[in-house]
């Protein structure tokens, strides 16, 4: 038998269990998994279960219910399904994540229905990243159903880690030696493979004035004025970073956002603290440790040229890390990975599938700080502008779905056949 007939075999067998797909994507829709709080536990259960369904059973890794709280969530359980084919050969895990932002307003669909409309499926998680759970089991599913002698096996990695930073899901596992694999593809989407990412630096900055009754402000220091301040400095740097640019297709330059700020009592008192938390991306070629110290003296430069009233207090500023991501560079050995997806993509597609970097930052990185190349596709449209991810009416194509998870289904066949 040759593998164009076991590619059509993949196809059809994909075919003919598209509508069991389609009610397993909706059943992962419909727990809802909002992160913050992050009570992913039940979502784990679930998926457990529709596993089982299918003969498959995850192993259950609940991540210790004190280092969890501690971290700021609620619950986790991570997932792995280990299917053996056979001795040698390669191990590949396939890993989605199933916490998510929450929905947020703005729904012309319920945002945890899974409904379906003009070929869409509509709900948080859709696309990023639930969709995927479907496509790399059924993809496993489909490999399984030729019956055939290959080498090596598939791993399903489903975590719940990912809006956090990804420490306590794939992070977790890998350095808890659950897992080696040799090779991984994460979540992604349809119309491109992606082999880089940006880094991420995250950061809460507590700006600490004095309190006074409004109708003698010069009896404080007005801490959000002080803040006003230090972020009208921080947004002063998004001209520089215009020029410093990447030699990675699909990454630009870097960029800071403030993306949540709070404080002060009541309307009628001079705030005396405000927090905000911003979000530094960092394209590959940056170094990490210079980012944050520039950052860190921006603010406190600013802070410290903030002038108080006369006998008012002198901001004090507290800078917190809370997350460091670094950027996913390519590893020599995600080439098989990426020809494979290319070939089966641009067959199954109908166009080229290019290799590129994305502006996001991943799970994956945390498998290549591990030696493990690894790279990013999966069901979803050409941005994730297109998908809503992270917004209202989040989506995804079914027809996306379907061809992805017979891209995935062929690559997995040309990586393990013997």
């Amino acid at each position: 038998m040759n593998h164009t007939t076991q590619y059509a075999q993949l196809d059809a067998w994909i075919d003919a269990h598209f509508d069991e797909q389609v009610k397993f994507l909706q059943a992962l829709v419909q727990v809802p998994t909002d992160t913050p709080p992050g009570n992913n536990a039940p979502h784990a259960e679930r998926t457990t279960e529709l596993l089982h369904a299918f003969g498959y059973e995850a192993e259950k890794h609940a991540v210790p219910s004190d280092e969890v709280k501690a971290y700021g969530l609620e619950s986790i359980t991570n997932l792995i399904v280990r299917r053996k084919f056979g001795e040698g050969g390669k191990t590949i895990a396939l890993n989605a994540h199933g916490d998510v932002v929450p929905p947020g307003d703005g729904w012309a669909h319920q945002p945890y229905g899974g409904e379906i409309e003009n070929g869409a499926m509509f709900g948080r998680a859709t696309a990023v990243s639930k969709s995927d759970f479907s496509t790399f089991t059924f993809a496993t599913r489909a490999l399984e159903s030729l019956g055939l002698k290959l080498k090596g096996g598939v791993e399903l990695h489903f975590t719940y880690d990912e809006e956090f930073g990804g420490e306590k899901g794939p992070g977790w596992l890998l350095s808890h030696g659950l897992t080696k694999p040799d090779l991984m593809i994460a979540a992604g989407f349809s119309y491109q493979v992606v082999t880089a990412h940006n880094g991420c630096l995250q950061m809460e900055v507590t700006v600490q004035g004095e309190m006074a009754h409004a109708a003698i402000p010069d009896s404080g220091t007005d801490a959000l004025q002080g803040a006003v301040h230090i972020l009208n400095a921080l947004h002063a740097l998004n001209a520089d970073y215009m020029h410093i640019t990447s030699k990675v297709e699909g990454i630009t330059h870097p960029y800071l956002n403030v993306g949540l700020i709070s404080g002060g009592t009541n309307t009628n008192v001079v705030p005396g603290k405000i927090v905000f938390k911003l979000d530094r991306r960092m394209i590959p070629e940056e170094n990490p440790v210079e980012v944050e110290a520039a950052i860190r003296n921006t603010i406190q430069v600013a802070a410290a040229s903030f002038n108080p009233p006369r006998g008012g207090k002198q901001l004090k500023v507290d800078i917190k890390r809370l997350l460091l991501a670094h950027a996913m560079v390519p590893l020599a050995g995600n080439k098989p990975l990426v020809d494979a997806l290319q070939k089966h993509g641009k067959h199954l597609f109908g166009e080229p599938i290019p290799a590129v970097g994305t502006p996001l930052y991943t799970d994956v990185r945390l498998y290549v700080a591990q030696g493990i190349p690894g790279v990013i596709y999966g069901a979803g449209p050409r941005t994730v502008r297109e998908s809503h991810a992270k917004r209202n009416d989040e989506r995804v194509m079914l027809e996306d779905v379907r061809r992805a998870t017979k891209v995935v289904a062929r690559t997995l066949l040309d990586l393990l056949i013997s």
